[in-house]
């Protein structure tokens, strides 16, 4: 199972010949990145109206699943529905409130990286495995964090997720550029 999830070399030639796709990739996952993160309301805002249209769209899905397949399966049925109503009534309430929606998972978000941390630093002691120091080190970041984010709750509610976000997007595109140029020099 380990071997059929590790890198496969046979990819190696496919990417070096492509590896300028790659670096513009790179080039524009970063850009973005960075005005995520200078736009970090405008991201949480986009990015939790977005969440709502999902969850609507997963409703319409759950809907049509409840009326073609459960219809007359009356234990099933109504679970169904219930639960196609709780994806449009969420969608909704989501569409229609983004920024007390980005609020309240910030709120969430800053509860998850508290009890996080917390578990990861008694793990890390309780345990003590190889290199348990980074393990401790991550709980203490994550901790850190949540407790940042609730410091400063409920105003981090307009940019923390857009922040974050944006982080990824930064890292994503600095990823494809050191991979395409290492893909380059192997050419």
């Amino acid at each position: 199972m380990l071997k059929s999830m590790r890198f496969n070399d046979s990819h190696l030639p496919d990417f070096s010949k492509q590896w300028s796709l790659y670096l513009v990739w790179g080039i524009l996952l970063t850009i973005l990145g960075i005005l995520a993160i200078g736009a970090s309301v405008l991201t949480t805002i986009v990015s939790i109206f977005v969440l709502g249209l999902l969850l609507l769209i997963a409703a319409i899905v759950l809907f049509i699943d409840t009326f073609a397949f459960w219809w007359g399966k009356w234990n099933g049925f109504f679970l169904h529905l219930i639960l196609a109503l709780l994806y449009c009534i969420v969608g909704i309430m989501i569409i229609k409130q983004p920024v007390a929606a980005s609020i309240s998972l910030t709120l969430l978000l800053g509860i998850f990286y508290v009890i996080i941390g917390l578990y990861r630093i008694f793990m890390s002691s309780g345990i003590r495995s190889p290199r348990w120091g980074w393990i401790l080190f991550n709980g203490i970041i994550s901790l850190l964090l949540g407790i940042l984010i609730l410091a400063s709750w409920p105003a981090s509610g307009l940019f923390i997720i857009g922040i974050f976000i944006g982080i990824d997007l930064l890292f994503s595109g600095w990823t494809f550029i050191m991979a395409s140029l290492a893909a380059r020099a192997m050419k």
